[in-house]
């Protein structure tokens, strides 16, 4: 494991090397998506030079190579999260997609009228809508574990919430809207006592710590390539295999059919059950590349790392009168929402981008944590290995200008 040296790693990331109306770029959007190291672009580049062909059904060379290439990948990711089978390991289009497919499936296979799930108030839209639409289809009851000021749910509300008609629990491992790091592992082991499976969307918890799916013992947990530095459009599921057996598949074409005839169709095994038509496969290949990069660096010196600018940056930005911070908790992983009194979120995120600094604004697809705030929306800066404490005190000059503009 290297020391870590954010200056170095900023030189593997070329799209931080630009200016941005003038100023050099600081990137404080990586909640929404990462950059991307060199080793990343190579390896895309490198797959549509070299290998470029569809995989699981060619016997050419091109297609073995692919193929190979994919499947190491699974693997790959199996021991990146510790998951017992590659085959619990299911490639999708992102954790929106994941999340989807085991609504979807689930939902057809155990759910039914008078039923209950069981969200949190601080998921983020991916995490509410798809189980709000199962419920209305099966006639099912949607519960939610509301959050407390400081953006953590009670887990005395959550016990009260478990009933012998709750069939599944989904929640998110950090909030996207927050930063706020859940309480997963008592959530799941409350579950289990009620022999209640539970779905954790990881899409903004897995980029900023170690996960272990064993460990853990969630029965799904899902993210994106894309939130880890890899490249858009790739997704994961880890589910455990007696739950991925059980259910029937989410799509229909492609890799996931064994048999067709006009009288009946059966379907393939675990993993390809899941896994429809032509996948993403440069992409999936070049988050192997990802995936490589995060583990030559190391998940714990990440950790450190951004933690060490997390508490830099609220000590900064409490400086600045009339900031507000959302979510204020000393369990945070990767963001900071927050507000300057009397400003519109998104007029003041329009002037800091005058200043080269990337900033999201408005409700961060968590309409509810907002309305449970009476707020908006928040200014949400969200940090990533590369960034520094030099970018977050050009973000606090920033944002002090516009106090100044707005006075």
């Amino acid at each position: 494991m290297q020391h870590f040296d954010v200056n170095k790693i900023r030189k593997d990331f070329p799209a931080l090397n630009q200016k941005v109306n003038g100023q050099q770029l600081v990137y404080f959007d990586n909640a929404a998506t990462t950059q991307k190291p060199q080793v990343v672009i190579d390896a895309l580049t490198n797959y549509y030079s070299t290998i470029n062909s569809n995989i699981h059904r060619g016997v050419h060379h091109l297609s073995q190579m692919a193929t190979n290439a994919f499947e190491n990948t699974r693997e790959h990711i199996r021991k990146f999260v510790n998951a017992e089978r590659t085959h619990e390991i299911i490639i999708t289009k992102g954790a929106t997609d994941s999340i989807n497919l085991v609504a979807n499936s689930f939902g057809k296979r155990f759910i039914e009228k008078g039923d209950e799930i069981i969200i949190s108030a601080y998921e983020h839209h991916a995490n509410i809508v798809p189980w709000q639409m199962v419920c209305e289809e099966k006639g099912a009851l949607l519960k939610v574990i509301p959050f407390q000021e400081n953006g953590t749910i009670s887990i005395e509300d959550y016990k009260s919430l478990i009933s012998e008609k709750t069939k599944i629990v989904s929640v998110g491992h950090v909030s996207n809207s927050l930063g706020v790091v859940q309480p997963i592992r008592e959530i799941i082991r409350i579950a289990h006592q009620h022999n209640i499976p539970v779905m954790v969307d990881g899409a903004q918890g897995i980029v900023h710590e170690e996960v272990d799916v064993r460990k853990l013992d969630c029965d799904f947990y899902c993210f994106s390539s894309h939130k880890m530095y890899g490249p858009m459009g790739v997704g994961i599921l880890y589910g455990k295999e007696k739950y991925l057996n059980a259910m029937p598949p989410y799509q229909t074409g492609g890799e996931m059919i064994k048999n067709v005839t006009f009288e009946k169709t059966t379907f393939n095994e675990l993993p390809y059950k899941f896994e429809t038509g032509t996948p993403n496969v440069a992409d999936v290949i070049a988050f192997d590349a990802a995936l490589s990069y995060v583990e030559g660096i190391g998940m714990q010196n990440i950790k450190s790392y951004e933690s060490e600018l997390m508490v830099y940056a609220i000590e900064k930005l409490n400086t600045i009168e009339g900031i507000r911070i959302y979510g204020e908790n000393k369990h945070k992983a990767g963001v900071i929402s927050f507000n300057i009194e009397d400003i519109h979120p998104y007029d003041a995120g329009t002037i800091i981008d005058k200043f080269g600094i990337a900033l999201r604004t408005g409700n961060h697809c968590a309409q509810p944590v907002m309305d449970s705030y009476h707020i908006p929306g928040t200014l949400r800066a969200s940090f990533g290995m590369y960034n520094t404490k030099e970018e977050v005190d050009k973000l606090v000059e920033a944002l002090n200008k516009v106090k100044v503009m707005f006075g």
